[in-house]
């Protein structure tokens, strides 16, 4: 780093001065610089010095203990001898100062320029002018005031003082005071006091030139700097292409600039100022640069070209930015140097374009038609530019991209074509790649004119050119207008823009007055869709998104903050001290981290994950959100960070989790370092050892274990099958078995059971087809799903209603009109109420219906979800099925009790079990299983024999249907024995009652089925 010390730059030199004393008799003649200029060294113990100036600075006449000095004409009476003996300016000084050190001081040219915000409007300034001119009189070396204006409505006045001794900043501090409750507000700029050693040379495009402020006065006080171009003013700092060293950084009150990357934005006025309070001391000083354009933007006409019998010339054009530097500019094509036809024409608003015309060479060749042009300037440095104009040649006409709607014209395979030219108050330029005969999709690079403008100013700040607090406010307000929704050119641009100034806050200070600006432009990008032309583009643009708010957060110097809210950023601030833990929460994440000291700065941003690259876990879900730790000032050697996500914890029972961050490396999710755990309270929450962006994933569908789908679909396809040969075989012998009442009950309950659960099967086996699962047929088939399951369940119940009545009310059977109508209504009307209720609730509410991957009903948790309109209604149908086994089952154990044989009581376990047999499939028991799988965890051993035992029984329900339903009743294997060796295959028919049961009542006999006629042989209807 540069130090600010007396060296020479380029052609300036800096001399030290010195003072001597001689005293001569009074009767002496002696001319004093004729007779010592002949002594050209002076030797002193640490060095020899050369006299290069030797002047004559005061004169006293001395008369017996009384004196009189005078300075001569280029000096002044110093600062000393006015402050300690009242000789000032120009006067003799009568005082006996002969053997004061430095009389006198060489006249400087000091001035200061001053504006006054008078108290009271006025018209003249002639009262104001004796005011100033009776305050500022009292510096030494006073010379004269000048006043002007008033100008702002009479509200300003500005004046200029000239004098010719340095004062001291305090002195004019304490003038100002005094005449400030008179006058006004008044605020100074002086010029002469403030040194500035710079190149006075031009220097170099490639070289990196160094200024240097010195302010000799040992005051408090703060510095900055400035570059003048034109009418704008520019505060610099520190940032990659400039490097600026203040007063606390260096010795000698001095401060240095150092351009390490020169360019056309570095050359100008550059002004350094030394401030306190309202007194600013200030040097100026002109940097002269020999430039090189920053920028070449090269174009041709026409676009492409295509070698026929006439070949038309091709205008090529180089376009720069205005400059003062005369630049010698040179083409060459094909490496041969062109003749000269230059020609050049203005570009609005800050351009100028070089053009020139190259005629084709349409001779077969595997070179490139490359196009260069040099720019040369005054220091013979060089800066190049290239295009290549596509040539069509007739052996590669059949793979050319045809011209399209006028704007894209024929181009060779594999060549992108840029058409500078955007829409209205836009600027960029538009491509096509042509991958022969076809085009690809057309890459808009055209942004909004003014978000343009904040790029620049971006790029502007991160350079160190404009890197104060407020351009860094004004650069984030503007980002967050400027925007256009919709547009991916305009979403990229405003990202580039975050990350630029992400690079540039970690060389200059931002604080956190910054943060509402900037968080509200940075939650603003989150709310379009960015829909990007290709994946890639939009994996770039939202890890550079992410990576942007990381830096900006972590570089931004806060140490208090109640965290910032926005629609899709929040963030929180933890100052730990003595061992404190830190606990926030962003957005529903609780996030914990345990330190003995730091400030935890945590941010949760919303709309993001689903748009990062999810390659690496396709199979997996993204929450809405992802949480950013970041932890400073903490001399914590180990992490440990506990994230609680929002997610139902009874999902995470059938789902595989996992915990991931983002690899700023790789760009890509990476499980390293953490873990999902399981805590106290059923809890479960993400644990990492290290700090970044986290998220979880969730398996798009619940973790299956092995063969269990294939199970399923077994199960099915044989359920179905059953139940098709159930009902035909009921249809066959309906006639013949059904000669009771009770018989008819019970036939009647069976019919409509496997019929729903029939048809629940089959929308259960099509919701498996992913080329049917659209959103529409989605819905169709969780209705009938939901349906035909709970229809099945209320005619189990009819079932299970129609058999405890029979044991508790023995003489006083169930009247078939009665038994029919009931069962009609709690078997598909209940249903229908049910299920249309769901819908309608859930539609109405916003909330989430069915899930569309699965096509089921959605579970959130407990009691939330309309799954519950499901499980409630079936584990109440369970329950009371369950009982009514219960009371068959006591009411046998009673019979054998009352009996007390052995053999008796061997008969009655044999009943017991075929209780429990023949009525665990049509009272739906097994459905028990499913609450067990619910309620416990997938990792266990006991959910895994619970899955596999609920999976095997119930998808296989219609197969024991057809066993207990039919095969185990004696008299329908009689009946269907009869009509097989009868060989009546003409007998099938599926009568009407499949549907409306009280249709077939006339048909109904008065024989029951087995159970109750072999426990009770007398009772009535037998």
């Amino acid at each position: 780093m540069p130090i600010c010390q007396n060296v020479s730059f380029m052609s300036l030199i800096v001399l030290d001065t010195y003072m001597a004393e001689f005293m001569i008799e009074s009767n002496a003649t002696l001319n004093v610089s004729g007779a010592l200029s002949a002594i050209k060294q002076i030797a002193t113990p640490n060095a020899t010095m050369t006299i290069e100036l030797l002047e004559l600075t005061a004169e006293c006449k001395i008369v017996g203990n009384a004196s009189t000095c005078n300075c001569s004409s280029a000096y002044i009476w110093s600062n000393d001898v006015c402050g300690n003996f009242q000789c000032c300016n120009y006067s003799y000084c009568n005082a006996n100062i002969s053997d004061y050190p430095a009389l006198c001081i060489p006249k400087v040219k000091v001035r200061f320029n001053g504006t006054v915000q008078v108290r009271i409007t006025i018209n003249q300034t002639d009262t104001i002018k004796k005011q100033l001119t009776d305050g500022f009189k009292q510096l030494h070396g006073f010379e004269c005031l000048n006043v002007s204006g008033p100008r702002d409505d009479g509200q300003i006045v500005d004046f200029k003082v000239d004098l010719s001794v340095i004062f001291l900043t305090d002195t004019l501090a304490k003038i100002i005071a005094d005449l400030e409750p008179t006058v006004g507000k008044i605020a100074v700029e002086t010029s002469g006091l403030v040194s500035i050693q710079y190149p006075l040379d031009t220097v170099k495009f490639s070289s990196t030139p160094t200024l240097n402020c010195r302010f000799e006065e040992k005051t408090n006080g703060s510095w900055n700097w400035n570059l003048l171009k034109g009418n704008k003013t520019f505060d610099l700092n520190t940032g990659r292409s400039i490097t600026v060293s203040l007063p606390n950084e260096m010795p000698h009150n001095c401060t240095t600039v150092q351009i390490i990357k020169l360019s056309g934005n570095w050359a100008g006025i550059y002004k350094c100022g030394f401030s306190k309070g309202s007194i600013v001391h200030a040097a100026t000083a002109e940097l002269k640069v020999a430039l090189l354009p920053d920028k070449i933007t090269m174009t041709i006409d026409p676009l492409t070209v295509e070698c026929q019998d006439a070949v038309p010339p091709v205008t090529v054009t180089a376009t720069i930015d205005n400059s003062t530097e005369q630049y010698t500019v040179t083409w060459s094509y094909q490496n041969n140097l062109q003749t000269p036809n230059l020609q050049t024409q203005p570009v609005p608003p800050t351009g100028i374009a070089y053009t020139t015309v190259i005629s084709i060479n349409c001779s077969p060749s595997s070179s490139p038609h490359v196009v260069i042009v040099s720019f040369t300037n005054q220091m013979d440095e060089i800066r190049k530019a290239s295009i290549t104009i596509p040539v069509i040649y007739a052996h590669d006409k059949n793979q050319a991209c045809p011209e399209d709607n006028n704007v894209w014209p024929k181009t060779p395979k594999g060549v992108t074509v840029t058409i500078r030219k955007c829409e209205v108050n836009r600027v960029g330029y538009k491509e096509r790649t042509c991958k022969g005969p076809e085009w690809m999709e057309v890459l808009d690079n055209c942004v909004n004119e003014e978000l343009d403008k904040v790029v620049n100013a971006a790029a502007n700040f991160k350079e160190g050119l404009g890197a104060t607090l407020q351009v860094a406010i004004q650069i984030f307000s503007d980002l967050k207008k400027s925007m256009v929704a919709d547009s991916v050119a305009d979403l990229s641009a405003s990202i580039n823009v975050l990350d630029t100034m992400s690079s540039a806050s970690e060389t200059i200070t931002l604080d956190n007055s910054i943060l509402d600006t900037f968080l509200d432009a940075a939650s603003n990008m989150l709310n379009n869709t960015w829909k990007a032309v290709n994946k890639t583009l939009e994996y770039d643009m939202s890890s550079k998104y992410l990576t942007s708010i990381e830096g900006l957060v972590n570089n931004i110097k806060m140490n208090t903050s109640e965290g910032n809210d926005t629609p899709n950023i929040q963030l929180k601030l933890c100052n730990v001290q003595n061992g404190t833990s830190c606990n926030d929460i962003v957005f529903g994440v609780e996030v914990k981290l345990a330190l003995s000291s730091g400030i935890v700065k945590t941010v949760g941003v919303k709309n993001l994950a689903d748009k990062l690259n999810n390659s690496k876990f396709s199979d997996y879900k993204f929450p809405s959100i992802v949480v950013s730790a970041t932890l400073q000032n903490s001399n914590d050697s180990k992490i440990d960070i506990k994230l609680d996500f929002p997610i139902n914890q009874s999902m995470t029972q059938d789902s595989n989790i996992l915990c991931v961050f983002w690899n700023t490396t790789l760009n890509e999710w990476s499980e390293e370092g953490c873990k999902w755990k399981k805590g106290v309270n059923n809890r479960s929450y993400c644990e990492c050892t290290h700090l970044t962006s986290f998220s979880v994933l969730m398996s798009k569908i619940p973790v299956t274990l092995l063969f269990l789908d294939e199970i399923t679909y077994v199960g099915l396809g044989v359920s179905i099958c059953s139940l098709i040969i159930f009902l035909i075989i009921e249809a066959l012998v309906w006639s013949a078995v059904v000669k009771s009442n009770l018989s008819h009950f019970r036939h009647t309950a069976l019919v409509n059971i496997s019929l729903c659960l029939l048809l629940a099967d089959c929308s259960f086996l099509a919701s498996c087809f992913s080329s049917i699962k659209t959103s529409t047929w989605c819905l169709v088939l969780t209705v009938t799903k939901q349906y035909f399951f709970l229809a099945m369940f209320c005619w189990m119940l009819c079932l299970s209603i129609m058999l405890l009545h029979q044991l508790i009310f023995i003489f006083h059977p169930l009247r078939k009109r009665v038994y029919l109508l009931l069962s009609t209504i709690l078997g598909y009307i209940c249903p229908t109420v049910i299920v249309s209720a769901t819908y309608v609730y859930y539609k109405y509410t916003g909330k989430p219906y069915h899930n569309t991957e699965t096509c089921w009903l959605t579970y959130e948790g407990l009691l939330k979800g309309s799954i519950h309109a499901f499980l409630l209604p079936v584990g109440t149908i369970i329950l009371m099925n369950l009982f009514s086994m219960g009371v068959v089952i006591m009411t046998l154990l009673k019979s054998t009790v009352s009996d007390g044989s052995k053999a008796d009581e061997k008969e009655a376990a044999k009943s017991i079990m075929k209780v429990m047999v023949f009525l665990t499939p049509v009272f739906g028991v097994t459905w028990v299983l499913g609450f067990f799988v619910l309620l416990s965890d997938i990792n266990s051993p006991m959910n895994v024999l619970m899955n596999y035992a609920f999976t095997i029984i119930n998808s296989f329900q219609g197969l024991f249907v057809l066993l207990t339903g039919c095969f185990a009743e004696k008299r329908v294997k009689d009946e269907v024995l009869k009509l097989f060796l009868a060989g009546v295959s003409s007998a099938l028919f599926f009568p009407a009652f499949v549907v409306f049961p009280f249709k077939w009542c006339w048909r109904a006999s008065r024989r029951h089925s087995f159970l109750w006629s072999k426990k009770y042989p007398n009772a009535p209807g037998q």
